[in-house]
């Protein structure tokens, strides 16, 4: 038999959940099971890959903590990346045993928001624990609390032994008749690839640059381009960065900004003179992404770079503080 435990808390030494955790383990391994634990605080990221641990377990048991409202962000990802990408055909043979201990209001609400989660996701939930403690300490002196504790688990052990049945609940029929499910329709192998492409951060940062830049590239050809022609808009940004040039003594540093929707780079060669021109894309001691409509604002003192990169609307890597002396190296007026 085998049996993952999610953990959903932040890790804290002091959290009760974890001591809970640690005794469920000891009477699952005496009773030969083998025991997986994911602590989610540890790979943030991997949280999107974490319903492909589930098709080989039987059953799983969800470990919240409860600090001040609910069952925290972790486990809610966790669980909405199960309704994304699991299996839902082994995810039906799965028992779920919901572990909530509060040092705060709401260990019932919680244990009862797992419950129904995994019913809906097509599991099978069983009763839970739920707690509210100030710390482990109190299951530590209550040798009562701490055999309800063991026998928790041993049940759960004997309800997938035995593969106990469960009457049908209507969180069953809300998922087949109310809520909707995405119109792709994916393999469990296709769920799973596509999971950790979710996880990847870098793989999603890509594809957004590519979208962005096939987007501008689309409406080029069906004739949305600005009404200014890219010629005279690249001569116009160049002559505006030479006139409002004003250098900084013994500065020097090179910005390469990528000018996304008109696909060209732009390349500033910065010290007691400026030179200004269109290059290949290449790397600076800072590199921005800036769209040619942002850039325009820009120079026409309609904005400035450093509103632009908090607003979001340029986005930047390298040097900081390089970055903010943009604008006292180009003061555009308007």
């Amino acid at each position: 038999m085998k049996i993952n435990i999610y953990y959903g808390g932040r890790g804290l030494i002091e959290d009760p959940t974890l001591y809970v955790i640690e005794k469920m383990v000891s009477v699952l391994e005496e009773l030969r099971v083998t025991v997986n634990r994911y602590n989610m605080y540890e790979d943030k990221a991997g949280i999107a890959t974490l319903p492909n641990t589930l098709k080989d377990c039987d059953g799983v048991i969800l470990a919240a903590s409860v600090e001040w409202f609910g069952i925290g962000g972790y486990m809610q990802q966790f669980l909405d990346m199960c309704w994304l990408y699991a299996d839902k055909k082994k995810l039906a043979g799965i028992y779920m045993l919901p572990v909530v201990v509060a040092t705060a209001y709401g260990e019932q609400d919680a244990e009862l928001t797992l419950r129904k989660a995994w019913d809906v996701l097509g599991g099978i939930s069983l009763n839970g624990f739920a707690a509210y403690v100030d710390s482990h300490e109190v299951f530590e002196r209550n040798t009562a609390y701490l055999a309800m504790l063991e026998r928790k688990a041993e049940d759960f052990y004997r309800a997938i032994n035995q593969k106990a049945v469960k009457l049908p609940t209507s969180n069953t029929a809300v998922r087949n008749n109310i809520i909707k499910k995405s119109n792709i329709n994916l393999t469990p192998q296709e769920s799973e690839q596509l999971s950790k492409f979710v996880s990847n951060d870098g793989y999603v940062k890509q594809q957004k640059e590519d979208i962005e830049e096939l987007s501008a590239m689309f409406k080029q050809l069906l004739g949305e381009t600005p009404e200014v022609e890219e010629e005279q808009y690249e001569d116009e940004v160049i002559e505006a960065l030479y006139k409002s040039f004003k250098s900084s003594p013994g500065f020097k540093a090179k910005y390469v900004m990528v000018i996304p929707d008109i696909r060209k780079v732009l390349v500033l060669r910065v010290s007691d003179t400026l030179l200004c021109q269109y290059e290949e894309d290449q790397d600076g001691d800072v590199k921005l992404k800036v769209k040619s409509d942002m850039l325009r604002n820009i120079i026409a003192g309609k904005g400035t770079f450093q509103n632009g990169f908090m607003s979001g609307e340029i986005t930047a890597k390298g040097n900081f503080k390089t970055l903010r002396m943009l604008d006292q190296l180009f003061v555009f007026k308007k």
